[in-house]
């Protein structure tokens, strides 16, 4: 239960899954090493160094977990792992004198961690699969319909909301890919003391057994090692893993954004779900305000951050180890997968229940489609033998009149676009064209070539990744 007369990190009860909270959780980190010191005495029994006796007892009590006999002990001798040393010592009066035989605290805290890191990699697979998927259904059903694409914000040509949609959800599919390969290759310090050198291992189980010794545990932990290693492992992992899920960030930040300034009303084509009961603003009760696509891009930003803190451990940890990084490690990795955590919920929340605005989508192609349709114009003009340059002059010039129109809201165009009757009226694409040809021309909104195709393409290439 929270405390709120005390701060609480908001990544403690607001952000991320309970999952992911219980997976950086204190209980989760020692139990963890619990399970890596029974591990590592199973192995020892192997070498004769270990009884059977022991390892059973280790392992009747590797879940009972008592934090606050832990944190007293550490609060007198101030080392948290060797405090759960000496509270699992205590349960275990047969084993305790035994547990991290060899080891240094990095030995298992270290493995520790990269467990850790690959549980976490493979939820937020999951809930990015959810996503793509989801992503995938509203591209298929989204496919055909055009919508106005934007350059520089600015009003473009046609392109449909399906291939929209799958332009995000292609970046989102390169991040899957990324991420996976991230998860793959998680290895752990292994088991190689204090400086990297097995020195104490080669005392304990003979020199020429210590690589046998460390593939068992290997075995015992379903984790591969680095074969190198100092005190810890390289710190360059923590900052791949943290620099690939920032991308995914990058991602989301980018959908959320475009959202909204799709929601806001000068366009109004989407918006966000916003519930019956749901408060825009305190004093305007008329807002509908994009607060998942600003959260989104709120704690996107936050993450963009932390590949830099990663950089610098990496770079910083002088010669075999230092201590620098130890403190922002305990917030820097758990939050960086809450963050990300968060993010893939609540855009899955929204593209769940994305309103497209179909009338609002319908204005916007006619007050700027036509002129997305004089490079249909200019194409026919060109292969009706016309002189290309004399072409573009007059389109541009008949383009800026309706433009200037179109802006103002004069009293000829009543904040319609003239571009098409301008068109029409000007002898020189009649004459070379048709008035009929040029009706077609300027009044198809189908001009958004292979859009549809590929934007369905997209999505099986998504359902085929994410297993569906």
């Amino acid at each position: 239960m929270n405390d709120h007369s005390v701060y609480q990190s908001p990544f403690s009860w607001r952000y991320g899954s309970q999952s992911m909270r219980e997976t950086w959780s204190d209980i989760r980190k020692r139990r963890l090493w619990r399970s890596i010191w029974v591990s590592l005495a199973k192995v020892e029994s192997e070498f004769g160094l270990v009884t059977t006796a022991q390892v059973e007892e280790l392992e009747a009590h590797a879940d009972d977990i008592d934090i606050g006999r832990s944190l007293a002990i550490e609060a007198e001798i101030r080392h948290d792992l060797m405090a759960e040393v000496k509270a699992y010592a205590e349960q275990c009066p047969t084993a305790g004198g035994v547990i991290h035989l060899g080891a240094t605290s990095m030995d298992i805290e270290d493995n520790a961690d990269a467990l850790r890191l690959r549980c976490s990699l493979d939820a937020i697979v999951g809930a990015l699969d959810s996503l793509l998927l989801a992503f995938a259904g509203r591209i298929d059903e989204y496919a055909e319909l055009p919508v106005m694409a934007f350059t520089h914000i600015q009003p473009a040509e046609p392109t449909t909301l399906g291939y929209r949609l799958a332009m995000w959800a292609q970046d989102l599919l390169d991040d899957r890919v990324r991420l996976a390969r991230e998860r793959d290759a998680i290895r752990g310090k292994g088991f190689k003391g204090a400086v990297g050198t097995a020195a104490s291992y080669a005392e304990l189980v003979g020199e020429h057994n210590v690589d046998r010794f460390e593939t068992r545990l290997s075995e015992e932990l379903g984790l591969s090692f680095y074969p190198v290693a100092t005190q810890t492992y390289t710190r360059k992992q923590d900052y791949s893993v943290v620099s690939t899920l920032a991308g995914l960030g990058a991602s989301l930040h980018k959908f959320a954004l475009d959202l909204r300034i799709l929601q806001s009303p000068p366009i109004g084509e989407l918006s966000e779900p916003f519930g019956a009961k749901q408060v825009g603003s305190s004093a305007m009760p008329f807002k509908r305000n994009p607060i998942n696509a600003e959260k989104i891009d709120s704690l996107a930003r936050s993450l963009s951050v932390l590949p830099q803190v990663a950089w610098q451990n990496a770079a910083q940890s002088i010669l075999e180890r230092t201590l620098d990084d130890s403190a922002n490690r305990r917030s820097m990795l758990p939050e960086a997968f809450l963050i990300c955590d968060e993010l893939l919920a609540t855009a899955s929340k929204i593209v769940a229940g994305l309103v497209v605005n179909e009338p609002s989508v319908a204005r916007t192609m006619a007050a700027y489609g036509p002129f997305a349709d004089t490079e249909r114009v200019l194409m026919a003009m060109g292969k009706a033998g016309a002189d290309r340059q004399e072409a573009h002059e007059r389109l541009r010039v008949h383009a800026l009149a309706a433009w200037a129109e179109l802006r103002s809201g004069g009293t000829r165009s009543a904040g319609t676009n003239t571009l098409a009757d301008r068109i029409a009226a000007d002898p020189f694409f009649g004459q070379a064209l048709g008035q009929e040809a040029l009706v077609r021309l300027m009044g198809d909104t189908g001009y958004v070539g292979t859009a549809p195709r590929r934007a369905r393409e997209l999505a099986e290439k998504i359902r085929e990744a994410c297993g569906s």
